[in-house]
């Protein structure tokens, strides 16, 4: 990642981070940019800015982030309602649909999506696309049990599918015990109609599309920080 690339991603987080009020219960996504707005944060509460925050973190290694930084973390049995959740994305369309899993998290992104009253994303503009796919196959976490008959089902659909694998040669684990597979489809005309095709499969846990989910799109570029709402 670019300086250049990273001012922006900054930019954009602080304007997120204003959007916090205390007392809030918040969803911490993952990634480099959620990770800038959580550091943001916690120089917010360590001033006094901001105070009674419940946090509740999409991976495990942003909980431990966040614990460093001082932040009070929970969980979602004791905490299941988001007022706001931050996360970042790999890739927004027009109608401010959703790639995200680059960094493996999308299950418990995708929870914690769906248990938030809102949620904002922020990205800077290399990650806005005409249609999803343009730029970045679509993470699908997987069982490892299940890891063929998946990945040749998902193939079946058009997409070239590729076990991600870390440094070593091993495959990327979730923090649930699953592998990802990268499956590029290419550009998306439909991403509802591939969403629908890719649920319901056994051994398919869930997949990187995060449709009508964000509330707003918070994007920082050379010409400085728009805000994107959703319209419907």
């Amino acid at each position: 990642m670019s300086d250049e690339q990273t001012r922006l991603k900054q930019q954009a987080a602080d304007v997120a981070v204003d959007e916090v009020r205390s007392g809030m219960t918040l969803g911490l996504g993952y990634g480099s940019t959620a990770l800038l707005f959580v550091r943001s944060l916690a120089k917010k509460v360590a001033s006094g800015e901001l105070k009674d925050l419940t946090c509740v973190a999409c991976a495990l290694a942003m909980e431990d982030e966040a614990r460093s930084l001082g932040l009070p973390v929970s969980s979602l049995d004791q905490h299941s309602v988001m007022d706001l959740t931050v996360d970042g994305a790999d890739e927004v369309d027009p109608a401010l649909n959703l790639i995200k899993g680059g960094g493996g998290a999308l299950l418990r992104e995708k929870v914690v999506a769906q248990a938030s009253k809102r949620e904002i994303i922020i990205v800077d503009d290399s990650k806005l696309s005409d249609h999803l796919g343009d730029k970045w196959a679509l993470p699908v976490e997987v069982v490892p049990f299940a890891l063929r008959p998946v990945s040749e089902y998902v193939s079946s659909l058009g997409a070239e599918v590729k076990l991600r694998l870390v440094e070593g040669g091993d495959p990327l684990v979730t923090d649930q015990g699953n592998w990802i597979i990268d499956c590029n489809f290419g550009p998306m005309e439909d991403p509802a109609a591939v969403a629908r095709s890719l649920e319901g499969r056994a051994g398919l846990v869930d997949h990187g599309l995060f449709l009508g989910l964000a509330s707003e799109v918070i994007v920082a570029g050379a010409g400085g920080v728009r805000r994107i709402s959703r319209t419907a």
